[in-house]
């Protein structure tokens, strides 16, 4: 198992209509495991030892894996694919280069 941490270009600022969005996304994705003290998880059961989970920073959404290179990146590339066609804009690193969307 290796550990990943990750952020993505989801302000914490963002409007209730984005998380609402998100949260619906949250449960499409493979190992959903539900909220677990208000923080979403995947994988988080039985005895698997693969965990995601998720939580709202200043820094933007921030994502916490321990599991193999190959899964996890196919993983999150599949998380932001999908939240980018949710969400409307572009869903992708901050240290990559994108920017956190505006809503004026």
């Amino acid at each position: 198992m290796e550990i990943h941490n990750h952020n993505l270009n989801i302000h914490y600022s963002s409007p209730d209509y984005i998380w609402d969005k998100l949260a619906e996304l949250y449960s499409e994705m493979p190992g959903w495991s539900g909220f677990i003290d208000g923080i979403p998880h995947w994988y988080a059961q039985d005895n698997d030892k693969r965990r995601i989970n998720a939580s709202v920073e200043p820094s933007g959404l921030q994502f916490y894996a321990e599991m193999q290179q190959e899964e996890w990146d196919k993983w999150f590339e599949l998380f932001k694919k999908k939240a980018s066609a949710t969400l409307g804009f572009e869903i992708g690193e901050p240290e990559d280069g994108f920017e956190f969307h505006s809503y004026s």
